[in-house]
This record gives C-alpha cells, structure tokens and sequence, in this order.
C-alpha cells in the first residue's frame, strides 16, 4: 500500500517528482515536505497547472534569461577598493566576514566542496551524507545547549557514527581541501592591504564550524596576513545570525570604540550587524548575483567550478568589463579549456606528432594549448589554410566541391559573370567564356545560365587546372616545411563539414606526396538543419574526422538543437575568429619563395582581441584552479556547450540581438 501511494503522489508525475525529491532534500521538517507534495498534486490533478509535470531543475533545455542591457559586470560595478578602504577608515574596529567576503572557493555552492572530499575518502554520496551530518549534529547540540553552534570536531563525531569513517581521517581530509581550494577575493585583498597599511584594527567574524586557529591559517594562506583577531561561531556559541557574536566582539574591543562589519548576507551580516549596534556594509554575494545567468544543466562538479569561475570574475565588484571581453569569458572560456583537453587526449591516444591549428580560428585556440600544455609547444603550430584555397589546390579530385562553392552557392545572389572568374581567379577565360556562352560580362550568374556556364568549364578543365598549377606548387613548398619529418598530423578547426582537414589530408598524401596522415579535429560538425548534414559522416565513421561538442553519434541532443539558420554556427566562429583576412591561396614571390596572400580583413582586430583575452583569462584561470585542487577537472562536450544553450534559448532573443549587432560592428559575419 505505501509503496502504491509513493507511485500515485510522487512517481507518476516526473516535474512532481522531481520538485519532492529537490523540497525533501533541502527542507528539515518532515510536514513542510508532506504538506507540499499533496499542494502539487492538487495543482496537477484539480488546478490542472500541466507545467508542474515537466521536470525543474533538468529541463532538456534550461531557460535562463541573460542580461541583455550591457555588461553584466556593470551590475557589481562598485568604487575601487582603495576608495571602499577610506570610507572604512572612519571606524576604529572593521569586522568582516570571511567565507563570500574575504575568501572564495572555486564552487558556486560551498557544499560542493564536499565532492572533493568524498573523493578522497572514497565514499559515495559523500556530499548528502556531509550536509545532513552537519544539520544532524546541530539538531543534537540545540536540544542539548539551547544553541546550533557546532564545532567540527562535533560534525564528524556524528559522520563516524553514521558511516564508519575515522573522524580524525575525515577530519584531516576536509580541513586539506579547504585550505587547497580558498583564495583571496581580490576586491577584498586590496582594501584590507590598504587598511593595514594605515594600522587598522580587522578582525574576521564568521558563522562557521572550524576553529579560529584555522581560518586565521587560510587567511594568512591567502595573502591576508595576521588578524587582530578572529571570531567563529562555534568557539563563542554565538552567531551572527541572530546577533550574539557581534556582542562578543563589542565585548572584546569596548564600547566606546565605533564598529563597522561588512559581508555578503543581508539577514546575518547587514540587518543583524545594524540591530547589535554596528554600522554595516553589504558586499552582495557574487554568486547570488551571478547564478542566475549561469547554466545548471551540467555535471555537478565540472559546473559548479565553471560558475564559481565566472562569478567570482563578473561579480567580485573589481572591475566592469567589456561586452567583448564577457563574451569570451563567460561563452567561450570553458569551451576552449575543454577542446583543448580533448585535442591533447586525442593526441596522446593516438601518438600523433604535430597539432596544425589551421588559420583563422585556430589562433587563439592555439594560444590557449600552449597555456595549458607548455611541453607541448614544439609540436604545435599554426598553419594558413581555407576553404577557398583547397577547393582551388584539390579542384582536381574535388570536382564537384569546386563547382558547388564557385557557382551554385553563389546563383541567384547578384553576382556577375566577370565577378565569379575573379573569385575563381580565372579572369583570362572571361571573353572565351562569354563568347562561348554567348552571355555579357556583367550578366548576373542565374540558375538559367549557370548550368551553360559549367559546361564551359568542364569543357575547359585542363585550362582550369593548369591556372591552379602554381599554388599548388607553392603550397607544397609550404607544407613539405610546416610537416617536415612528420609522418602523423590533426588539424584543428572549428567545424563544421570537416572540408578543411580532409581538403588538407588529400593535398598533403594524394596531391603532394608528403606522407602525413592527417586527422581532422573539429569542435562541432554539421547538425540536422545543416543543408548538408552528412557531409563528413563517412569521415566520422571512419575515424578520419572526430567532434568536440557534438556528432551525429556523440551529444545527439546538441547536433538536433545546433542550428545554422539561428546563427549558431557564427556564435561559436565569433568566439574563435582572428582578425586577419582569410588565406586567398598560396603563390610565388619575386625571390622564388612561397607567399601566403590574403583578403583585405574588414574586422575591428581591437574588439576581437577582447573576445579572446576573455577567453585568454578564463582558460588561465581555468588552471589555476586545477593547480589548487591538484588535479585535472575533465570538460566534456556538453558541458562545454551548456553556456551557449542559455544564448541560444527562447527568453533570449535581446541578447541574441546585441550579439548580432556585435557581430555586424566587428564585421564577423
């Protein structure tokens, strides 16, 4: 019977199940829980609100709504910490708050910390295990005392009792990582330098389990130095949170003396601190204010460093940034970090020999491998290559590839006969063409002519090819330097049809005779809406081509929801694009060396350069978090994806629209 009822009212709807199961987990009171699980099923089966049966917390897509007036930094702008610092000097005692004031961790929630101790103790459900310990254990100490205040010696007694670890284990292992994953805020770092260097008197109050020996140890850790003194929770029996803790500290230093706190809660640190006779400052938690732009679709760890990353850079009230320098931050940051894992683990899978990070999106990716793999330096390089100079150099094999971009992609768009031979850089079989053809030079290139126009090609194809013959030369001259010695190559590039890195591989081994086996490395293939989506599938199936963020066989959902004609491939080439004109092809100097030639680049460089400082910064950053917590943190394709989903979804069309104008300004599309 009881198991009958748990079906009915809590599995037979998921979003019901899924809001129980989030409420029981972060609610005590066992009424409360009982009592929302029968108002959901009242809403559902007699208010017929048909939305609470789909799942909240993991939507197939998550709807969050970006900021879409300007930077969203701009909305944590605050005055520099030097200005904070003087408005503080007023007060003889400054209390300030420790965990989200001075000192960060690298999660968006400080729970998460406990993943990394569960790892190390090797016990599954490590973190629920943790937070309902801590809860139980003040549970026993207010019946006991009259107070929650627990020390942590307290918390784990309860955990041995409950799992059988040793406490003094679990003990050592917790306090390692707390002291591994803490850093300096860096607002708070530079107005607490500034105020020491004046004599001021700080002190660290904080509402927290660990003894005051220890935080005065992660403070000092963390570039603070030495306190005048430390004030927790559970060495008082008092908190801030329901004001005593503050008197501890008027106690200590003497009423006559003026009081300042400052910290990142509204109730503990603002409305208390104000109550007990302090002035109070609040410094808006950075998550608070960040997470509700943040993805929560991802992996539970991978995500919460991601978000703890981010909001601590947008948020921390240091600096306002630049749209450009968000958008690669935030969007692109952990995309790059995560493609540049899977380059190297691809690489080292597969005892390749050289990374080609071909132009122009391999730039900046290029910078950040070198960042993340500096041993690796000396086998990557970054190569001139595009789609227009292998259709002209492979046009031999390729045929109907050439056909396809010089002509039926260009049909019915304005362009003119005399147009099209420039791009195909065959002006001297103009006049022969259009005699032939009987058609004016400046006629537009139509679906009625073009068919006329082709045949005249192939008719003519040895002249075609022969007009090719010196880049094709010249880019062997180029390739036997770049590949010289090399019997094993990937190509990386953005994506999306893998044309470039099987163009390459052909010109390479079939046209040049240089033996490198080239594999194509891309971030993203075609998707469903793409015109043609199984373009490099053949490739994928074989092994020739292998996807990042999504394939036809990896992250189907992605490849199901990446749409062109929304513009998501140029969200992502945004990310990566260098300023530079693409690569027109390969020619002979006056010296008889090879030159790389280009189109005129119509891009602002400065607000590119930007985008990928932002990038640049995160990846950075991205490493030295990994350093702390001395290990590596995987990013997998759909985690790296799951910042542009929230670009991409329904409540954002204002954000989207200021990307596009951007990327109109700077002249990406």
């Amino acid at each position: 019977m009881k198991a009958w009822i748990y079906h009915l009212l809590v599995n037979r709807v998921p979003g019901i199940r899924d809001r129980y199961l989030h409420q029981r987990q972060n609610t005590t009171a066992r009424w409360k829980v009982l009592f929302y699980l029968l108002w959901l099923n009242v809403q559902y089966y007699l208010l017929f609100r048909r939305s609470l049966g789909r799942p909240e917390r993991f939507p197939f897509y998550e709807e969050k709504r970006l900021y879409s007036g300007g930077s969203e930094s701009s909305l944590s702008e605050r005055e520099s910490p030097e200005a904070f610092a003087a408005k503080l000097m007023a007060f003889d005692v400054i209390s300030m708050d420790v965990f989200d004031t001075l000192l960060f961790r690298p999660f968006s929630e400080p729970a998460d910390l406990f993943y990394l101790v569960g790892m190390e103790l090797c016990y599954p459900d490590f973190r629920q295990i943790r937070i309902d310990a801590e809860e139980q254990a003040r549970k026993n100490k207010q019946r006991e005392t009259g107070t929650r205040e627990v020390t942590f010696q307290e918390i784990w007694e309860e955990i041995e009792r409950e799992t059988g670890i040793p406490k003094e284990r679990g003990m050592q292992v917790e306090s390692s990582w707390e002291l591994r994953c803490c850093f300096a805020n860096p607002y708070m770092l530079r107005a607490v330098k500034a105020l020491q260097a004046q004599g001021k008197a700080i002190v660290a109050t904080s509402d927290m389990y660990l003894p005051s020996g220890f935080i005065q140890k992660l403070l000092c850790q963390c570039g603070y130095g030495t306190l005048s003194n430390v004030f927790v929770s559970c060495e008082f029996g008092a908190s801030k949170s329901d004001g005593h803790l503050y008197e501890k500290i008027r106690k200590r230093f003497g009423e006559a003396k003026s009081y300042v706190h400052v910290g990142d809660n509204r109730h503990s640190d603002l409305q208390e601190a104000q109550r007990h006779r302090m002035e109070a400052i609040l410094y808006p938690n950075v998550h608070q204010q960040g997470n509700r732009f943040r993805p929560e679709d991802m992996s539970s760890i991978t995500g919460s460093i991601y978000r703890g990353i981010v909001n601590a850079q947008m948020h921390n009230g240091l600096s306002s940034y630049s749209q450009e320098y968000e958008y690669g931050f935030i969007y692109g940051g952990l995309f790059v970090a995560g493609y540049c894992q899977f380059i190297h683990d691809y690489v080292k899978a597969h005892d390749i020999e050289k990374i080609l990070f071909l132009s122009r999106d391999g730039s900046v990716l290029m910078q950040a491998y070198r960042r993340v793999y500096p041993d690796e330096t000396e086998t990557t390089q970054y190569v001139y290559w595009s789609r227009l100079a292998a259709t002209k150099l492979t046009a031999g094999y390729y045929k109907e590839a050439y056909f396809r971009r010089f002509l039926f992609h260009k049909t019915d768009q304005t362009y003119t006969v005399r147009q099209i031979l420039e791009s195909m850089e065959l002006g001297h079989l103009l006049e022969p063409l259009c005699h032939t053809v009987e058609i004016e030079p400046d006629a537009e290139l139509t679906y009625k002519n073009v068919g006329r126009i082709k045949k005249y090609f192939m008719d003519a194809w040895e002249q075609v090819l022969d007009a090719y013959q010196e880049q094709v030369d010249a880019g062997k001259a180029y390739y036997s330097q770049v590949l010289q010695g090399c019997r094993s190559a990937v190509a990386v590039d953005i994506g999306w049809a893998g044309s470039g890195a099987i163009s390459l591989d052909h010109a390479v081994n079939r046209l040049w005779g240089l033996h490198c086996d080239i594999t194509g490395i891309l971030a993203g293939t075609n998707s469903c809406y793409s015109p043609e989506p199984d373009t490099g599938e053949a490739f994928l199936f074989q092994g020739k081509l292998v996807s990042y963020l999504y394939s036809q066989s990896e992250n189907r959902d992605l490849w199901k929801f990446h749409d062109p004609a929304q513009n998501h491939n140029l969200y992502w080439e945004l990310l990566l694009g260098a300023p530079e004109g693409s690569l027109k092809g390969f020619y002979w100097d006056r010296n008889g060396h090879c030159e790389c030639r280009f189109k005129e680049s119509r891009a602002d460089a400065a607000r590119i350069r930007e985008i990928h400082r932002g990038i640049l910064d995160f990846v950075q950053q991205f490493l030295e978090v990994e350093r702390r917590l001395g290990c590596s943190i995987p990013i997998h394709g759909r985690d790296a994806y799951a910042p542009m989903l929230s670009v991409c979804s329904r409540k954002n069309k204002a954000f989207r629209k200021g990307l596009e104008g951007l990327m109109d300004e700077i002249h990406i599309a």
